[in-house]
């Protein structure tokens, strides 16, 4: 059920089409809750398969890596092959790729299945948006689908916890794992029947030195990034994302160059592609940098448990559910810049709220701020994601959302290591000046690490010397993320300038 690009009219979806979303959002579900299902998996596997600790970070970082190495080769393959083929293709082995990691018997083996289902997890994002792109050729009815699409998502964060939880306390680890199977058989059968498909009518073939190159430049990035963020600047590291920058450089030159790209950057070229694109990351790097502090605030400054920790942040992701199922209508009245424009002027206020969570409104500064930020966000993201995969030819709608992809993850990447450092950074000059006199050396060394290092090493410490440690610890880290927050606030406020001078015409 081939449909050459050429012959695609413009005209409003029907039954066909929207029931094709719904096994779309099947994957985009499940990829969600995988992702928050494995944080309560983790201490049952790991006590299990007796992993060590580097192990234990493999085990949940391989899975991010490879879908950030792959999505831009993935992407441009379904332009090659058909999106729909490559999407059940990696629905197939994202299914496998689950069931050798429910039944993994050491923790190398349940490594490599990770990677394998983010490299399969890599094949079904880009191939999702493509197909929406596709089969939603009126702009209206696809900020609608792209809006169901992200409340898919949305909602597997929400749930996942509370299914991963139901699922922990009845069976073994592995069934987590088993839990997408089922889904991604039902996609299989449903797929060919409700999904036509989409390619490039062309018979180039794949640049796979620019694959080497791409694989070269994204992984050491993510990875330096991500060790960054966790462990501060270290020789590894740091030439892991040099490296990075390299291989990303020598990629870009050769891309440029050759007749047959991985990627076609021409579409850089595009006024609305390259701004669009350029708000998104800097989206992705606020949000992602801000969301860690956030999430430890609940827990190492309230004092809450993990599980009431995530209760309270489900009116977060109520208030971006119900802004993203909103946009489409709103969408329908004005212009995507303007509404880009109050979203994140929206999510401005809301950081700027989150900077006076110590004050006697401190909880209502919090989650009010909390929700606004994320229902703020919620039109860039659809809205955003339209313009970009919009932007580029039909032909090339795997491209653009791969870039789109890429774009969220490498920020989210860049956020929580480079706002992650300001509000460590915020948090030493705040303490040290203010704690207690006399504390040993390995109590100042733990509590300048972070407040994590802070309260465990109070526990060394006589009752009075204690509390005064996490006390201070605790409005250090208030003044790390209030930092963070106005930092943010001054660059939400940036891309709502940005979106409404230089895509003012959209």
């Amino acid at each position: 059920m081939n449909f050459p690009i050429t012959n695609i009219s413009i005209a409003r979806a029907g039954r066909r089409e929207w029931t094709g979303l719904a096994a779309l959002s099947l994957p985009t579900l499940l990829l969600s809750i995988d992702t928050s299902v494995l944080y309560l998996a983790l201490p049952h596997l790991s006590a299990d398969l007796k992993a060590g600790s580097l192990q234990q970070l493999w085990i949940m970082d391989i899975y991010g890596f490879m879908i950030a190495g792959f999505l831009i080769t993935m992407g441009t393959l379904g332009d090659r092959i058909g999106y729909r083929r490559l999407l059940l293709t990696g629905a197939a082995a994202f299914g496998a790729a689950s069931t050798l990691a429910a039944f993994s018997h050491t923790a190398g083996w349940l490594i490599f299945a990770r990677a394998m289902m983010g490299i399969a997890g890599a094949s079904i994002m880009p191939s999702t948006l493509a197909i929406i792109r596709n089969m939603f050729s009126d702009q209206h009815q696809r900020n609608t689908a792209l809006s169901i699409w992200l409340s898919c998502f949305l909602v597997g964060m929400i749930i996942g916890p509370l299914v991963g939880g139901l699922v922990l306390e009845s069976w073994s680890w592995g069934t987590v794992f088993l839990l997408g199977v089922p889904v991604m058989l039902l996609l299989l059968a449903a797929g060919p029947f409700l999904l036509p498909e989409y390619r490039e009518n062309n018979t180039h073939r794949l640049d796979w030195l620019g694959v080497a190159h791409s694989l070269a430049a994204i992984l050491p990035l993510t990875y330096g990034l991500t060790e960054l963020a966790r462990n501060g600047w270290d020789g590894l590291s740091f030439m892991a994302v040099i490296a990075g920058l390299a291989f990303a450089a020598i990629f870009v030159f050769r891309q440029l160059r050759i007749t047959d790209p991985l990627l076609d950057l021409r579409l850089f070229a595009g006024r609305s592609f390259s701004a669009t694109l350029l708000v998104m990351l800097f989206t992705a790097i606020i949000m992602g940098g801000t969301a860690f502090f956030f999430t430890q605030y609940l827990q190492v400054v309230k004092g809450l448990t993990p599980m009431t920790a995530g209760l309270w942040l489900i009116p977060q992701a109520i208030g971006m559910i119900a802004s993203s199922l909103l946009t489409p209508v709103i969408a329908k009245r004005f212009r995507a810049a303007h509404i880009l424009t109050a979203g994140l002027l929206l999510t401005t206020l809301g950081f700027l709220l989150l900077t006076q969570v110590d004050g006697s409104w401190g909880w209502t500064c919090l989650i009010t701020g909390m929700i606004a930020t994320a229902s703020g966000v919620a039109p860039v993201v659809v809205l955003g994601t339209n313009l970009v995969i919009s932007s580029a030819p039909p032909e090339k709608a795997g491209a653009a959302a791969s870039m789109s992809e890429t774009s969220n993850q490498l920020g989210i990447a860049l956020g929580v290591a480079a706002l992650g450092s300001l509000g460590t950074m915020v948090y030493r000059l705040h303490l040290l000046p203010r704690l207690p006199e006399g504390l040993p050396g390995t109590v100042l060394s733990a509590a300048k690490e972070n407040i994590t290092g802070a309260l465990t090493a109070a526990g060394s410490l006589p009752a009075p010397a204690a509390n005064a440690l996490i006390r201070q610890a605790r409005l250090s880290f208030t003044a790390g993320m209030e930092a963070t927050s106005l930092l943010a606030a001054v660059g939400m406020a940036g891309l709502a300038v940005v979106c409404f001078t230089v895509l003012k015409k959209k």
